[in-house]
């Protein structure tokens, strides 16, 4: 019996180098480079970031200098270099744009959520290429977005805003949710220690540091509170944003600008902490409710679509407004109180996702080569 033609894929992640993306990208190299039906030429910024054998590495470090070496990267170099590699069967651009190149078929992964981010106009003083990436990517989403047979996304609410932002359909856009591999975390004794709220971001300005920290400072303000530490993982040292925040709210005592921790200390404060407040304003994802997620640990998450979806599961969850410290910090005494069980904090169901979804690197791979 003749063996099946083996498939030429092509996997663009040039601008890749760092956190999710870069997880995404080396899950997506794994899984082609045991696959017995396809071989894969990935273009990358350096290889040794990548270091998984079975898969053709073509380098190009010299994109990410500036965004005009990034478009001549996208719009030139690609094309030509498609051309030396045929025959091409999929190219699967990992990082949001469509590049112009020959191949019988295209798909992006779109990750950046900053399109759907509302602006407040200190985003421009705190830190601009926020929302300048915003206005960046609202514009790159849409060039030669048609010749892509699939988009993939995330989740379901990124599928909908990203079919209405660029007018493409929604038939057409694959929702593939990542995969995880979480520790069990330990149990924490109960009233052992003073009640830990935990927040680990980074220090940028759409992760909405100022509403939490306003909220902990009404309960520093309100008498009857009790002992309470809130645990964040910026110092104030990091970037113009940190800073502010750290100035603006340095005083409060409850607050430990802890900064950065490394994955096992994150995973030490996940077991400590007794709630995870999530109030960023925009998300493709939001890792940490993943990873807090098994603790079964009551969560305040802002109320935005990004964080009812990530949270599907999840057992003792309430959602605040966003902007709205006041009702975040009512939340917070609520819990200091002991009602860890009240109206407020239910679980949230999970629900059966649209098609066209994706499961797995093997669903996903299939549909963008056959379907």
């Amino acid at each position: 019996m003749d063996q099946p033609v083996r498939k030429h894929i092509v996997i663009s992640a040039v601008n890749i180098r760092k956190g999710g993306t870069l997880t995404v990208l080396l899950d997506c190299l794994k899984y082609l480079s045991s696959s017995k039906y396809t071989f894969t030429t990935a273009l990358v910024h350096s290889k040794d970031l990548i270091n998984i054998p079975g898969i053709e590495y073509i380098e190009i470090p010299w994109s990410t200098k500036s965004w005009l070496h990034r478009l001549w990267c996208e719009y030139v170099t690609m094309y030509k270099i498609s051309k030396t590699l045929q025959p091409v069967d999929l190219w699967f651009s990992l990082h949001d744009t469509t590049p112009r190149v020959q191949a019988r078929r295209q798909a992006v992964y779109c990750h950046t959520s900053f399109p759907f981010l509302k602006l407040k106009w200190q985003d421009w003083f705190m830190d601009a290429k926020i929302p300048l990436f915003r206005l960046l990517t609202r514009f790159a989403y849409q060039i030669n977005v048609r010749k892509n047979r699939y988009l993939v996304v995330q989740q379901q609410w990124m599928r909908e805003s990203l079919s209405h932002l660029i007018h493409y359909p929604q038939k057409r856009i694959i929702v593939a949710p990542p995969a995880f591999n979480l520790p069990d975390f330990p149990d924490t004794p109960e009233g052992t220690a003073v009640p830990i709220f935990f927040y680990p971001a980074t220090p940028d300005c759409h992760k909405n540091f100022e509403t939490l920290c306003e909220a902990a400072e009404l309960l520093q303000d309100t008498m009857d509170t009790p002992p309470f530490k809130l645990v964040l993982t910026i110092d104030g040292t990091e970037n113009r944003y940190a800073a502010r925040i750290k100035s603006r709210f340095g005083h409060v005592r409850s607050i430990d600008f802890h900064g950065y921790m490394p994955k096992q200390e994150l995973y030490e404060y996940y077991a400590k902490a007794s709630c995870l407040v999530f109030p960023s304003r925009v998300e493709t994802w939001g890792l940490p409710i993943s990873e807090f997620k098994p603790t079964g640990k009551p969560m305040i998450l802002a109320d935005l679509p990004y964080a009812h979806e990530t949270a599907e599961g999840a057992r003792r969850v309430v959602f605040f407004p966003v902007e709205q410290a006041l009702t975040l910090a009512v939340y917070m005494y609520t819990l200091l109180k002991g009602n860890h069980f009240g109206f407020m904090f239910e679980s949230v169901p999970a629900r059966m996702a649209a098609k066209p979804y994706a499961d797995n690197w093997d669903h996903l791979f299939h549909q963008l080569l056959y379907q």
